[in-house]
């Protein structure tokens, strides 16, 4: 069977859109085209359009392929790995200070690496997802990725190894703005309108999953220091017995996981050498065929757009602190004399919680094209009551239940890390014709710069806690004003429902269906 379907060409000027795949029929053809056509959620008669001399030639084909999914599907290991390996230390403090003299210190080094190197490489991997396509800058990320888990694999000795763990994570570490932004581009180029933001939300939130698993990976696969106890400032000490009696075993299990890891980036990496087109042969909609504005223009023009800040901003504050606020918090509850692995625990439910609420949501902001700012605004205001919620119950101001700390922990994260696919389509909606990649790469980059100024208060010497979840609290709250004033516009899909509303007043609602012998695979 081919890997896509067409309209045959009927007369000249138009443009004949097909939403399909080859083994669909020509009923779910027409469905797709009358359900794009049939919106009603704006009057395109009243739509500003790009003008018309920037979309290629109106009767270009539009096909979607089925390999889109596994396009996405490897993008998306790519991305988990990457965040996995970003978290492999936080969740074996213990283990790694006791073979390496690490302190903590050391592990926070090895996670700041992470913004610290994204703030170096976004502009550089934003050029390259907009000049040189997804495949170059998918396959420079996945090498990236396997030079970083292949240099933690030389040695256990513990000077080389700590310098070439570092070396690794900053390797990981500039692998984070394609895995972080490149989503959006790749949901532009391969996917059609009702799948572009679950598509999106996929790419996007899976990072945050490898995040979760390697709470789960990293304990499992090595021990626990035995026959030890830390004292306050985290300095490994002996208990009655006089002796760790493990460590030989801890060694052999940290370099099993770094050699785990390294074999399955390993052949992650093969898959994406051989087959990661950087688009399609034929684009899936009308706006994926349109030219963007070059890379310098579009970068310049990004920041005087004030329609992208009152999303961004939102953004990038909320869930760069909620990041942030999250790394650390096992430090947040302590005062709630929660151990480090339950708190490791519940960080996993949220984060897990969040990303499985993103994909969701992102299908139903599918579903209801064209409502994102509400969907966001709701979010938000559901986001601060789990905040609040949170804050209270630490500061004790009611009566501490585990049930209720758990609800609002794993609430919040649904609500913040749900949001952030729709957040990052209706900046690409309102910044169109900027190129994906560019106005991606600027949002995550203000994630990384708030959770990075959260993560600086923290290091003040003697400062409480007690600050962080109010914070929070302030982030989420901070948001809803700008989105209020946002004025909500979708440029890109204004052009596909034009199309498609073309097809049907000219008697074309009715698709024929073949396939393409041309592509076919």
């Amino acid at each position: 069977m081919g890997d896509h379907l067409q309209s045959p060409e009927k007369g000249q000027g138009h443009t004949h859109v097909l939403a399909t795949e080859a083994d669909d029929t020509s009923q779910m053809a027409t469905e797709e085209v009358a359900y794009m056509a049939d919106y009603t959620g704006f009057d395109s008669s009243k739509v500003d359009l790009i003008p018309s001399g920037n979309v290629q030639s109106d009767t270009r084909k539009v096909i979607i392929y089925k390999r889109r999914w596994y396009v996405l599907a490897l993008f998306s290991l790519m991305a988990l790995t990457q965040g996995g390996v970003w978290n492999t230390w936080g969740p074996i403090t213990e283990s790694s200070e006791t073979v390496f003299k690490w302190h903590d210190s050391n592990i926070a080094l090895l996670s700041n690496w992470g913004p610290i190197t994204y703030i170096i490489s976004m502009f550089f991997f934003s050029w390259l997802l907009d000049v040189k396509g997804l495949r170059w800058a998918t396959l420079i990320t996945a090498s990236l990725v396997l030079g970083g888990t292949g240099l933690r694999c030389i040695t256990s000795e513990r000077k080389p190894a700590t310098w070439l763990i570092n070396a690794g994570h900053v390797l990981n570490g500039f692998a984070g703005p394609v895995v972080m932004s490149g989503c959006t581009l790749l949901s532009s180029v391969w996917f059609p309108l009702r799948q572009r933001t679950t598509a999106t939300a996929i790419g996007a939130v899976i990072n945050y999953v490898g995040v979760a698993v390697s709470f789960i990976i990293g304990p499992y696969l090595v021990q626990s220091p035995s026959n030890s106890t830390i004292d306050f400032n985290n300095t490994m000490m002996s208990n009655a017995s006089g002796n760790i009696t493990n460590i030989p075993q801890i060694k052999r299990d940290i370099m099993n996981l770094m050699y785990i890891e390294f074999g399955w980036m390993g052949a992650i990496f093969l898959l994406i050498l051989i087959y990661f087109p950087a688009k399609p042969p034929t684009p899936p909609s009308l706006s994926a065929s349109t030219e963007r504005v070059d890379f310098k223009k579009g970068l310049l023009n990004i920041f005087k757009h004030k329609r992208f800040w009152l999303v961004a901003l939102p953004y990038g504050i909320s869930t760069g602190v909620y990041g942030a606020w999250g790394s650390v918090l096992d430090v947040n509850l302590t005062p709630l004399n929660i151990s480090q692995d339950e708190a490791g625990w519940l960080g996993f439910y949220s984060t897990l919680a969040g990303a499985v609420a993103g994909v969701v949501f992102a299908r139903f902001a599918d579903i209801f094209t064209g409502h994102m700012k509400l969907f966001l605004l709701i979010f938000m205001c559901g986001a601060s009551a789990s905040v609040a919620w949170f804050a209270v119950i630490v500061e004790k101001f009611i009566p501490f239940s585990s049930v209720e700390l758990y609800a609002s922990c794993i609430l919040g994260g649904i609500f913040i890390n749900g949001a952030i696919p729709m957040f990052m389509e209706l900046c690409c909606e309102a910044t169109y014709p900027i190129a994906e990649g560019v106005t991606s790469g600027l949002l995550t980059l203000l994630n990384n710069f708030f959770g990075g100024i959260f993560l600086l208060v923290l290091m003040i010497p003697k400062i409480s806690t007690k600050w962080m979840n109010w914070a929070l609290l302030g982030a989420t709250l901070f948001s809803l004003p700008l989105l209020l004033a946002f004025r909500e516009r979708y440029s890109r899909l204004h052009i596909d429902l034009k199309a498609a509303s073309t097809n049907r007043d000219e008697g074309d609602s009715h698709v024929g269906v073949q396939c393409d012998k041309e592509h076919k695979r």
